[in-house]
């Protein structure tokens, strides 16, 4: 039960990601995976990048394990490492721009992300 808890806290976190470029312009992840959603379905070249896809798939493979009897721990690091990529080149984003909002905004993710690998291997270190 603990491992669908951090499954779906790591899907939640994942979606408030900030992002800010030029012009004043700003999005959570939440806003910009509804445009992708709808482009998916309209026009599915457009949002055909890996740094899209990639993160998309994490989810859904969390997602996944949600309704698993015995969570997989494949698809939870699987899914983890996928939408990792993204995320933490936000963090990095943030870090090289100095900005505490795009920092702040990847922290919960990293924090559940490192705790969850760290509940999963003790599991690992139980089992044997």
């Amino acid at each position: 039960m603990k491992t669908k808890i951090l499954n779906l806290l790591l899907i939640l976190t994942s979606l408030f990601g900030y992002l800010e470029w030029g012009g004043n312009q700003h999005q959570f992840l939440f806003q910009v995976e509804s445009v992708i959603f709808t482009k998916l379905l309209t026009s599915p070249g457009e949002v055909l990048h890996p740094f899209i896809i990639l993160p998309l798939l994490g989810q859904i493979l969390l997602l996944i394990t949600l309704f698993q009897q015995k969570v997989s721990r494949v698809l939870t690091f699987s899914g983890l490492a996928a939408m990792s990529i993204l995320l933490l080149l936000i963090l990095l984003i943030g870090i090289m721009s100095t900005n505490l909002r795009i920092i702040g905004s990847v922290l919960p993710f990293s924090c559940i992300a490192v705790y969850t690998v760290i509940y999963h291997r003790s599991l690992n270190n139980i089992q044997i």
